[in-house]
C-alpha cells in the first residue's frame, strides 16, 4: 500500500492527513486517486468503509487553484449523494482536509431551511455537496447554475437509482458543460448504473477493491431463523448475548422501527430510532447520541442510515430483509469499516425465504438453510457466510439439536435449523433490566484496545 505523499499529493492536504491521523492509502484511494488527478473520468466499485470519499474528496482539493474566487451561484465543483446524511458527512471531511486551502463548501439538502443554503450559493462555493431533490428546487429556483462546473462526483449511485434519483439526475448532468470531469462510484453495478456511466462518463477508468455486490470480506454474516412475532424477544437476547458494542438494526418501514424503538427500551436496552419522519433535528441529536455512545443500538431505515459512519459498530441486525438485494450490501456495509472485523446478522420469517434467495444471488454468498431451501437450490454459491466455509450444509443441521438460539457466524457449527425458530424468552432476553451490556467498550468509548485509525 502505498503513502498518500507517494500519490503526489501537495504538501498542504499532506499536513491535514496527517492532522486526521492518516498517512497510508486504502486500495480504493490508490487506484482512484492519480486517476482523478490526471482529470480522467472515472467508475469505482467499492462499498462502504473503504475510504472512497477521501478517494474522490483529495483530488477534488488537489484541483483548487491559490487566488481563486468562485463564482457566485456557480460551484467549481458538484457532489451528489442520495441522503442528507452522507452529503453532510461528505462536507465534513472536506471541511477537514481542505482547512489548509481555506476550501468554500456548501451543503444542499432536504429537511433543512433554504435560506441559509441560498445565502451560501450566493457567495459562491469551490464545492457543492447536494442531494438530487434539493439541487433540483435551487436551479429551478434560479439560486444556482451548473454551466461553470468543472467536475462532478456521484456517490453511491445505485443507492440514488434505488430512491428514484434517476430522472433528476440525468437533468442535473445535462446541466453541465463538456468537457467536464466525472467520477461515480457505486457499492453494485446494476444495468442502470452501467447505462448512466455509457451515458455521461468519457471513456472512464473503471477501478474495483471487490468484485461488484460482494460484500466486505470481513464481515460475518449469519441468517437466523424466527417467526415475525418472535423477532423483538430474538433480537433482545440477542443484544444480550452478542459482544456488541454498537448496532444498528435495520427494519423495512418507519412505523416498523418506532414500534421496535419502544419495544426495546421497555426491555431495558438503550436504543434510538432514525427515519425519515424525523426532522432533521432530530435526526442530527439522534446521530450525535448515537456516536458519541450514549445510544448503543441505533433502530434505522435504509435511507435514514445512508452516510452513518460510526467505527464502533460491531453488529448490523436485520430484523427485517430488505425488498431490495442491493440494499442488504449497503446495510452491512455499516459494520466492518476501514479493515475491521463486523458481524451481520439478519432475523428471518418464512415469509422472507425468496428475498434472501435474491440477496444469494447478488452476492454469491449461501445464507439459507438446506432444510427450507427449495428442491432446486441456486447454484453456484459459496457455502457459509462472508468467510467462505466448505461445511455449510452440515452446520445448519447440526443446529437442530441446539437448546437455545444464538447468533453466531454461519461459519460455525450454530446456524439456526428452520424447524427451530427463537424460543419466545431466549436468553433471558425478557428481563428488562441491563438486557444490553456492551462486552469491553472499545473504540470511542474507552481507548483501550482500540484497533488503528479509520481510512480517511
Amino acid at each position: 500500500m502505498k503513502t498518500f505523499a507517494e500519490l503526489g499529493l501537495s504538501e498542504p492536504i499532506l499536513r491535514a492527513l496527517s492532522t486526521e491521523g492518516f498517512s497510508v492509502a486504502t486500495p480504493i484511494q490508490e487506484q482512484s486517486i492519480p486517476v482523478l488527478m490526471a482529470g480522467k473520468d472515472l467508475l469505482g466499485i467499492a462499498q462502504t468503509g473503504t475510504g472512497k470519499t477521501a478517494a474522490f474528496a483529495l483530488p477534488l482539493l488537489e484541483g483548487l487553484k491559490k487566488g481563486r474566487k468562485p463564482m457566485p451561484k456557480a460551484p467549481s465543483h458538484l457532489i451528489l449523494a442520495p441522503t442528507r446524511e452522507l452529503a453532510a458527512q461528505i462536507a465534513q471531511t472536506l471541511e477537514r482536509l481542505g482547512r489548509p486551502l481555506q476550501v468554500r463548501v456548501g451543503l444542499v439538502v432536504g429537511g433543512a431551511k433554504p435560506g441559509p443554503q441560498i445565502r451560501a450559493l450566493g457567495l459562491g462555493l469551490d464545492i457543492l455537496v447536494a442531494t438530487p431533490g434539493r439541487l433540483m428546487d435551487h436551479m429551478q429556483a434560479g439560486h444556482v447554475r451548473l454551466d461553470h462546473t468543472r467536475s462532478v462526483v456521484l456517490d453511491e449511485a445505485d443507492q440514488m437509482m434505488d430512491l428514484g434519483f434517476l430522472p433528476a439526475i440525468q437533468q442535473i448532468l445535462s446541466k453541465l458543460p463538456r468537457p467536464r470531469q466525472t467520477a461515480l462510484f457505486s457499492a453494485t453495478m446494476p444495468p442502470e448504473i452501467r447505462r448512466l456511466g455509457q451515458e455521461f462518463l468519457t471513456n472512464p477508468v473503471e477501478v474495483s477493491v471487490a468484485p461488484a455486490a460482494q460484500p466486505i470480506a470481513k464481515i460475518q454474516q449469519t441468517l437466523l431463523l424466527a417467526n415475525q412475532g418472535d423477532k423483538a424477544q430474538t433480537l433482545v437476547g440477542l443484544l444480550e448475548t452478542e459482544p456488541v458494542n454498537q448496532a444498528i438494526v435495520f427494519t423495512r418501514t418507519k412505523h416498523g422501527a418506532d414500534r421496535l424503538e419502544k419495544t426495546l427500551r421497555a426491555k431495558g436496552v438503550n436504543a434510538q430510532a432514525i427515519h425519515g419522519d424525523k426532522n432533521q433535528g432530530q435526526r442530527d441529536r439522534a446521530l450525535a447520541a448515537f456516536r458519541s455512545g450514549r445510544v448503543h443500538v441505533l433502530v434505522a431505515t435504509d435511507v435514514a442510515a445512508r452516510g452513518i459512519d460510526v467505527e464502533a459498530v460491531t453488529h448490523v441486525f436485520n430484523y427485517d430483509l430488505p425488498n431490495v438485494p442491493e440494499a442488504y450490501v449497503h446495510r452491512i456495509g455499516r459494520t466492518g469499516r476501514n479493515g475491521r472485523e463486523g458481524h451481520a446478522i439478519s432475523l428471518c420469517d418464512p415469509s422472507e425465504y425468496g428475498l434472501v434467495l435474491q440477496i444469494e444471488r447478488l452476492t454469491q454468498v449461501r445464507l439459507l438453510p438446506d432444510g427450507v431451501r427449495r428442491p432446486s437450490p441456486v447454484r453456484g454459491f459459496k457455502t457459509g457466510s462472508g468467510r467462505p466455509n466448505s461445511s455449510g450444509q452440515k452446520q445448519h443441521q447440526r443446529r437442530a439439536n441446539a437448546p437455545k438460539p444464538h447468533a453466531v457466524s454461519s461459519s460455525s457449527p450454530h446456524a439456526p435449523h428452520a424447524s427451530h425458530a427463537a424460543p419466545k424468552g431466549a436468553g433471558n432476553a425478557g428481563a428488562g433490566r441491563g438486557a444490553f451490556r456492551p462486552a469491553a467498550r472499545t473504540g470511542a468509548d474507552s481507548g483501550a484496545g482500540r484497533p488503528g485509525r479509520k481510512a480517511a
